[in-house]
């Protein structure tokens, strides 16, 4: 595969199977992500076609962060030309059985989130490694299939969120947080704070990293913003369809 998680050993000893650090991490690109993108509207500059990275389970949410190993060639040669460029990449996942067709292009889900490389290391092979902080949403239009890698016209997918639903979410954290402290115990007194860490960014990270199936994750995406995503978490929770 083009990607996998990096282990507690490598690239300074991130921990991506945890969620307070995926939840820290978000809070801490921020900065990195503003610069990279102007304008206070991530789907606004979104540009109309961008290289897509197609993954067996969905990798990204808007506000969270994921590091990434690259080391396929023609993904090497995409992170090469986004960093040329304005730095953006789409995260998508692939239908089951995809592996009969990875060399190629096997058929991927059309919801992805569009991400910005937020922090990078080139090693001397010419493999990376990245950080990927997510922007917003989207849905492929069309497809560009005339390079190593694919590229996507897209039509972003931003999730407004009203007095009305901001107060509906508040109403949500702390079960919310009872979660997070069941996932990572020992890390409890790392959370951010509430002023550290909006609301939107805290269900975004949670249905990014907690444990659960790939249809489970791409539904939870699928939604049309952070209130009803944590509506379907809670659900999910609710249910015993998730692993701490």
């Amino acid at each position: 595969m083009g990607a996998f998680m990096l282990t507690e050993v490598s690239w300074r000893r991130i921990r991506v199977g945890v969620v307070v650090f995926g939840l820290l991490s978000s809070v801490a690109v921020a900065p990195a992500r503003s610069e990279a993108q102007a304008g206070p509207d991530p789907a606004a500059a979104l540009p109309q076609a961008i290289p897509i990275f197609p993954l067996q389970e969905i990798m990204l949410f808007p506000d969270a962060s994921r590091p990434l190993h690259i080391f396929e060639p023609r993904y090497r040669e995409m992170v090469t030309d986004a960093l040329e460029g304005d730095r953006i990449i789409g995260m998508v996942m692939l239908h089951a059985g995809y592996e009969d067709e990875y060399a190629g292009n096997p058929p991927i889900y059309d919801i992805g989130c569009a991400g910005v490389i937020s922090n990078v290391q080139r090693l001397e092979d010419g493999r990376y490694n990245i950080v990927l902080s997510g922007l917003v949403r989207f849905r492929i239009i069309s497809e560009d299939q005339s390079r190593s890698y694919r590229v996507a016209r897209i039509e972003p997918l931003p999730e407004p969120l009203d007095d009305a639903g901001r107060d509906a979410l508040r109403g949500h954290r702390p079960l919310l947080m009872q979660l997070l402290a069941s996932v990572a115990p020992d890390q409890a007194g790392q959370a951010p704070t509430p002023d550290a860490l909006p609301d939107e960014v805290l269900v975004n990270g949670l249905s990014q990293f907690l444990g659960m199936s790939a249809l489970d994750r791409l539904d939870l995406l699928r939604q049309e913003g952070p209130l009803a995503r944590a509506e379907s978490l809670i659900g999910l929770l609710e249910r015993g369809e998730l692993s701490r």
